[in-house]
């Protein structure tokens, strides 16, 4: 059974070139027939592993590096059927209710303003660079 829904907007940060970017991932929670809480990520659609772990990080559209992301930011969808007063629409045709969504465009998860760059790593540097 799903728990929870939201849409959270990850970021990442490339520690060899410092390129920053980020993406919007859809995120489910759930919790399966013997009470074990799962997580779901998928982008633009298509199911991924988790941004926030190695294996899920994406490689930097720069020079290819895997760094795992950090959330920016977070929008939960609510769960229906919502309390009694939530405003909601009985559909009454299933093949013709807002047909016209099904060609919508898809809305992308990279859709967004994205991060300013931090320009070229410094020169060989006895400190390590913090991003901002």
């Amino acid at each position: 059974m799903i728990t929870e829904m939201a849409v959270e907007r990850v970021e990442f940060t490339c520690g060899r070139c410092w390129h920053e970017w980020s993406a919007d991932y859809d995120v489910q929670q759930y919790r399966d027939e013997q009470g074990g809480q799962w997580e779901y990520f998928s982008r633009d659609g298509t199911p991924v592993p988790s941004p926030y772990t190695p294996a899920g990080a994406p490689p930097c559209p720069i020079c290819g590096r895997r760094w795992v992301g950090r959330i920016l930011a977070r929008r939960p969808v609510p769960m229906p059927p919502g309390a009694t007063h939530t405003p909601r629409l009985k559909i009454t045709d299933a093949s013709g209710h807002r047909s016209e969504r099904h060609g919508a465009r898809l809305l992308g998860s990279a859709a967004h303003v994205q991060p300013e760059p931090l320009g070229p790593p410094a020169e060989e540097s006895s400190e390590p660079r913090v991003p901002r």
